[in-house]
C-alpha cells in the first residue's frame, strides 16, 4: 500500500549582492621623459607610453595626448598615440622648430583619470630628410662601424661613451660602453676615429691638443675592442691601448727634417685646428693589408700646392702597438692627397679595396665650410676622385662614414653621420654639446646616391 509523503517547501534564499569593484587611480610611465623630433622627418624617434588600473584591463583605458604650450612647434592634432594595450606607443609630427610641452591624459573606468608631462623638442627641417635618421643620447658622433645586422657602433668626441645604434631607425642606442677605468683615462680620449678589421675595431683619440691649446695626455689614447655576436646582440670587450703613437709621430717627423711641423703643432699652447696644427680623424688600413694602418690628419695640411694636400702617415705596425708586442711605431712613407684644399675627416675602406674619403675644412666647426665625399683606391701615387660635394648650411660637420657600398654597383648609396654638438639645434642659442637632456641631444645619419 502506496505511502503519501508531504511535499517539502523549498525556501529562496536572499539574493547576494555582487561585490563592487573598486577602480584604483590610472598609473602612466614613459619609456622617456625628453622627446626630440625635426621638421619634415621621417621615422622620427617615439616614447612608449606604458598604462594601467587596478581593476580594469590595460585594453578598456584610453590615452589621449594634447600640445600644451607652443603650438608652433606642435599641435594636438600633431601628436598620436597608437596601440591597444598596456604599452602604447606616442609619435609627434613637429611643425616648427622649438620646445613644448604635451600632456598624456589616461582615462579609465570608475570616472577615474590621470595626466603627464612630456617634454618635446624639435629641431629644423634639413635637406635629404626622407633619408635622415637621428641617434639621440649624443650629439657628437665622430667615428662610426658596421656591427652587422643592421647595427652600427658610434664614438664621440665629448665622452669615452661608445653607443650602438640601429642604423635605419631614429633613437636611442639600444647598448653602450664606457672602457675609461679600464684605460686608465678620467677625461674625454676625444674619440675621432675608427676601423675594422675581422672581429677588432681599433679607435684612436684625436692625439692633439685641447680646442684652448692645452696639452691633454688623454687624447692621446688609441684602443681596440672585440667584437661579438651582431646586430643588437652586439657586444664589446676592450682588446689592447696604446698611449704612445702622437709621441711616435713627432718624433719620426723630427727625424725627417720637421717636414710637417708636428713638434711645432703639438706644442702647448697650440690650437689644433688650424691649417699647421696637429689632429687626427680618420684611421683606415692599407689595401689587402691588416698590418699597416693610415693615420688621416685634419690638420697639418701640406703645403704641396695651393690650399694644401691632406695627410696620410702609414703607420706599419700598427696591431701590435695595441697587443703589446711592438714598443713603437714604424711608419712607411707619408702620401699626401690632393682633396681640393680639405682635409680628411674620416676614411673607410671595404672588401674590394674601393675607399671612401670624408673630406672637410681642418678649420674649427662651420656649418657652411665645404664637404666632399671622395673615392680613391688606397695606393700612394694615385689621386681620389670626387663623388659629390655634400651639403652646407644644415647643422653638423661630416664627420663619419660607417661602411663602404661596392662602389661600382650603379645607385650605390653611403650612410654619414654628422657631428651636431655645436649646431644650434633648437634655436635658443645652445650648442647641442650642452643641452642638459641627452634625449634632445642627437647627430644625423643620411644615406647619399654615389652614382
Amino acid at each position: 500500500m502506496a505511502v503519501a509523503v508531504a511535499a517539502v517547501p523549498v525556501l529562496a534564499l536572499p539574493a547576494v549582492p555582487a561585490a563592487a569593484v573598486t577602480y584604483g587611480t590610472p598609473t602612466i610611465t614613459f619609456s622617456a621623459g625628453y622627446l626630440s623630433g625635426a621638421v619634415g622627418a621621417t621615422g622620427d624617434p617615439t616614447v612608449t607610453v606604458t598604462v594601467a588600473q587596478s581593476g580594469a584591463s590595460a585594453s578598456a583605458l584610453a590615452v589621449a595626448a594634447s600640445a600644451t604650450t607652443r603650438s608652433t612647434v606642435a599641435r594636438t592634432g600633431d601628436v598620436t598615440v597608437t596601440g591597444t594595450g598596456g604599452a602604447r606607443t606616442l609619435a609627434v609630427a613637429a611643425q616648427g622648430v622649438g620646445y613644448t610641452d604635451l600632456t598624456i591624459r589616461v582615462t579609465g573606468l570608475g570616472g577615474k583619470s590621470a595626466t603627464r608631462t612630456l617634454h618635446y623638442a624639435a629641431s629644423a627641417a634639413v635637406r635629404y630628410s626622407a633619408t635622415s635618421r637621428y641617434l639621440t643620447g649624443s650629439s657628437d658622433a665622430s667615428a662610426a662601424v658596421d656591427a652587422g645586422g643592421g647595427y652600427i657602433v658610434v664614438g664621440d668626441d665629448e665622452s669615452n661613451t661608445l653607443r650602438l645604434y640601429d642604423r635605419n631607425n631614429s633613437g636611442a642606442p639600444v647598448r653602450t660602453w664606457d672602457f675609461s677605468t679600464a684605460l686608465g683615462v678620467s677625461k674625454e680620449i676625444d674619440i675621432e676615429a675608427a676601423t675594422r678589421v675581422g672581429n677588432t675595431i681599433y679607435w684612436t683619440g684625436s692625439l692633439g691638443n685641447n680646442k684652448d691649446g692645452v696639452v691633454k695626455p688623454d687624447r692621446q689614447t688609441v684602443f681596440a675592442t672585440t667584437i661579438t655576436g651582431s646586430g643588437a646582440t652586439t657586444q664589446l670587450s676592450l682588446a689592447g691601448q696604446y698611449h704612445g703613437l702622437r709621441d711616435d709621430l713627432i718624433d719620426w717627423d723630427s727625424a725627417n727634417g720637421d717636414r710637417y711641423g708636428f713638434a711645432a703643432g703639438a706644442a702647448d699652447g697650440q690650437v689644433p685646428k688650424q691649417i699647421d696644427g696637429f689632429n687626427v680623424e680618420g684611421l683606415e688600413f692599407a689595401p689587402g693589408s691588416t698590418s699597416t694602418a693610415y693615420v688621416g690628419f685634419r690638420a697639418p695640411l701640406t703645403p704641396a700646392v695651393t690650399g694644401g694636400r691632406a695627410l696620410l702617415v702609414p703607420v706599419t705596425n700598427f696591431p701590435s702597438l695595441l697587443n703589446g708586442s711592438a714598443a713603437h711605431a714604424t711608419f712607411g712613407d707619408p702620401i699626401e692627397l690632393d682633396l681640393g684644399g680639405l682635409s680628411v675627416r674620416d676614411i673607410r675602406r671595404n672588401d674590394l679595396g674601393q675607399y671612401l674619403i670624408v673630406a672637410g675644412s681642418w678649420a674649427a666647426e662651420d656649418n657652411s665650410a665645404p664637404y666632399a665625399l671622395y673615392r680613391w683606391d688606397g695606393r700612394a701615387g694615385s689621386q681620389p676622385v670626387k663623388l659629390i660635394d655634400l651639403p652646407t648650411g644644415d647643422y653638423g660637420a661630416w664627420e663619419a662614414v660607417p661602411d663602404v657600398p661596392n662602389l661600382d654597383t650603379p645607385g650605390a648609396a653611403a650612410q654619414l653621420i654628422t657631428d651636431d654638438g655645436s649646431a644650434d639645434l633648437y634655436q635658443d642659442g645652445t650648442n647641442a654639446k650642452d643641452l642638459t637632456h641627452p634625449e634632445w641631444k642627437k647627430s644625423r645619419s643620411t644615406w647619399f646616391t654615389l652614382n
